[in-house]
């Protein structure tokens, strides 16, 4: 591969990492609301879809829910309904008078299970890796699966330290508000309504 394009391809991940969207939310959401550990697990799991999305970009799976309206649209309402039943238990979550002491902790396996779910049932992030990955393949190096695999390993690798940073960031600032009598109360609501609004986007969501 040439070390200009891996280059190139490695800044525009940073920048399409950074920019405003469903991930790095969640991530942001998950950080203020349960501490940056949670916040990092969470990435953690957001990551390893974005490696189960390569394979199927490479392997030509991801054409094929882009061919098919059907199964495009079956896992684009799972994932809707998927994030529709987060935003309930949120508002479970905030329905009573919680202090810091009594606030539901996540276990590192279901967080990490959460961000894989998460990132696997959106069928828009298939088609992202479908259109950017062959981009940036050498047009003439050889197996071009392979080019796409390690082109989508150096985009975990770098998700995972934006994502990483961002958990550091938000945590902070979730500490700060956790230690306030009331705030839970809202930070599980404020979760509870951007869990709604990215589970409505992506139910309205089109190719």
């Amino acid at each position: 591969m040439d070390i200009h394009i891996v280059l190139y391809f490695t800044a525009a991940s940073i920048l399409l990492t950074l920019a405003p969207g469903p991930d790095i939310l969640f991530v942001a959401v998950q950080s203020v609301s349960n501490g940056r550990k949670a916040g990092i697990v969470t990435a953690l799991g957001l990551c390893t879809g974005v490696l189960a999305h390569t394979f199927a970009a490479a392997a030509g799976i991801s054409a094929l829910l882009y061919n098919s309206a059907l199964l495009f649209q079956l896992v684009k309402y799972a994932g809707a309904a998927y994030l529709l039943y987060l935003a309930w238990q949120a508002l479970k979550e905030g329905a009573g008078e919680l202090s810091l002491e009594r606030v539901p902790r996540q276990s590192a396996g279901a967080l990490y299970r959460r961000g894989i779910l998460m990132n696997m049932l959106n069928p828009k992030v298939s088609l992202f890796f479908l259109a950017l990955l062959p981009q940036f393949v050498t047009p003439d190096g050889s197996h071009p699966a392979l080019q796409m695999m390690v082109l989508g390993v150096i985009f975990m690798v770098q998700a995972i330290v934006v994502f990483s940073l961002v958990s550091l960031g938000a945590g902070f600032v979730g500490s700060k508000l956790r230690a306030r009598t009331g705030t839970i109360r809202w930070i599980n609501r404020a979760k509870a309504l951007l869990y709604a609004v990215i589970g409505l986007r992506l139910m309205f969501a089109q190719k």
